[in-house]
């Protein structure tokens, strides 16, 4: 069984915490975003679309959760001083921060490596690479004063299996899983984050509708199945877990894989 399965959180399981998601506006990103909102924890919505970030943020306030904060951001577009301003930013708003979950999710289309542009790679890099990687290192003194700061990369499956079309970003990806590692070897013991890594299989979401059209999206699991999976690994429940890769299977029963 993985360990979230049947994890029942109270619903100020998360109170008082603030806590990033990017992507937030729709698919994964959105479901973390709630989930994490419905048990007291205090959102800060990070995505391009600032109509589904406003959709997302007035979702949270109607049920009742702490009123969350939204960033309209290009994270394809992001410098160090943005990523700087952006942490000043919560600084000066929340003055504390207890997590990231990484949902943005850089991609552009399926094709051969014969088609694909150098610009496109790029793009998908700073996206699942970079920009992470920047945030994190920006919100770092104030991830370091938290009790329990968790951050969480959302990874990708073709990642650890890639194969023909998927080019960049399938390479983007296995990019953003050696991240995770580096930062959770280097950042091992407190009061430096916990930094672990959640590979979703196929989920129903925006982005799978994208790379398989002619899916039974019926035949797979929702991507709302998650919500239980952020709660564990963004709360004190997992506080003694680092460096892991664990991957999401709500039909395995056999135990959890993590390495």
């Amino acid at each position: 069984m993985q360990p979230w399965q049947d994890f029942n959180a109270p619903s100020d399981y998360l109170k008082d915490r603030v806590i990033i998601v990017t992507g937030a506006g729709q698919g994964i990103g959105e479901v973390a975003a709630m989930s994490l909102a419905a048990h007291g924890a205090t959102i800060v919505l990070v995505g391009r679309n600032d109509k589904k970030l406003t959709k997302v943020y007035d979702a949270i306030e109607a049920a009742g959760g702490a009123k969350p904060a939204a960033v309209p951001v290009d994270l394809a577009a992001m410098s160090d001083q943005d990523c700087v301003n952006f942490a000043n930013l919560i600084w000066k708003e929340f003055d504390r921060l207890d997590g990231i979950v990484h949902c943005a999710n850089g991609f552009n289309h399926l094709s051969p490596l014969t088609n694909q542009k150098l610009e496109e790679w790029v793009s998908m890099y700073r996206v699942n690479v970079a920009a992470p990687f920047a945030i994190t290192r920006a919100c770092l003194p104030l991830l370091k004063r938290a009790e329990d700061a968790s951050v969480l990369f959302v990874g990708e499956q073709h990642a650890f299996d890639p194969k023909a079309y998927w080019g960049g970003f399938a390479t983007t990806r296995a990019g953003q899983a050696a991240l995770a590692k580096v930062a959770a070897d280097e950042w091992d013991k407190a009061p430096m984050p916990r930094v672990n890594l959640l590979v979703p299989g196929p989920v129903r979401s925006p982005f799978r509708t994208k790379t398989h059209p002619a899916e039974d999206k019926e035949a797979i699991p929702a991507a709302a199945d998650m919500a239980s999976a952020f709660l564990w690994l963004m709360g004190p429940a997992s506080a003694e877990l680092r460096g892991q890769t664990l991957r999401f299977n709500p039909m395995d029963t056999s135990g959890w894989a993590g390495d």
